[in-house]
């Protein structure tokens, strides 16, 4: 697709977000290819950076089986991570900054130096990785009614919103992060749980996808940045009023309330 079109598509997801309206799921409409929606992605995340916001990290999604098969695609997708988008546990968040959000807990990397594929392994992924911590995933679409496919979300920044950072620091090597158990609350309640080995067996091997991933677009993963893996279970609609909570046993826990 020529970039003028690319273009327009970008001004129309970035305005959704400026305008909390969403759009129409530009994938069918425009017939997008993944590379159209990854420069679609790049041309917003230029923008943003442009405007002063600074990339962070990255986010991994699709990296259970089930999502891949719902989406009938063999790999997970990324988008990009920004320094205004990161909470601290047991905060507020404002709904009303969002248009659809839903919670995903996962075990979030931070790294200690960078990490550039191709050929990056799981054993790779935690040699440089300074610590883990329990995460919430606040995830949001600029397309309405979640009705997206894949290259619909990757347009969008793959769906990235917000992220909150539990405050408890591990080692990579303290635990056994596939077998690390998840229990998810809502407002008191378990609602979910799952594990570690939820993401592609492992939290790191999403890491490592990412890290060779990047290189094809002549990226890498720089020192200190934070990187969220995928989530350990379904993805939780929440609403103002809602308060949020996912205990990762050993590695803590990590907790948001929504507000209007």
């Amino acid at each position: 697709m020529d970039e003028e079109r690319l273009r327009n598509i970008a001004d129309s997801l970035m305005t959704a977000a400026q305008t909390r309206i969403a759009v129409n799921p530009p994938a069918a409409e425009a017939n997008l290819s993944l590379a159209d929606a990854y420069r679609i992605q790049m041309i917003n995340v230029e923008r943003n950076v442009a405007a002063g916001r600074r990339i962070i990290g990255r986010k991994v999604g699709l990296t259970s089986l089930a999502m891949q098969k719902m989406f009938g695609v063999s790999e997970p997708d990324f988008g990009h991570l920004f320094d205004d988008m990161i909470l601290t546990s047991d905060t507020e968040c404002i709904v009303s900054s969002l248009l659809l959000p839903r919670v995903e807990p996962e075990i979030a990397f931070v790294l200690s130096r960078e990490l550039r594929g191709p050929g990056v392994k799981r054993d790779d992924v935690i040699a440089a990785t300074e610590y883990v911590t329990p995460a919430l995933e606040i995830i949001d679409t600029r397309i309405r009614d979640w009705k997206i496919a894949l290259a619909d979300t990757i347009a969008d920044n793959a769906s990235s919103a917000l992220v909150v950072l539990g405050q408890d620091k591990s080692s990579p090597t303290a635990h056994d992060l596939a077998s690390v158990a998840m229990t998810l609350e809502k407002n008191g309640a378990m609602v979910d749980e799952g594990v570690g080995a939820a993401v592609m067996g492992h939290p790191a091997e999403p890491v490592a996808w990412l890290a060779n991933k990047l290189a094809e677009f002549g990226q890498g993963l720089a020192a200190g940045s934070i990187v969220m893996p995928g989530a350990l279970c379904r993805a939780l609609e929440v609403a103002a009023g809602d308060s949020v909570t996912a205990h990762f046993g050993p590695l803590g826990s990590v907790g948001v309330r929504f507000v209007r």
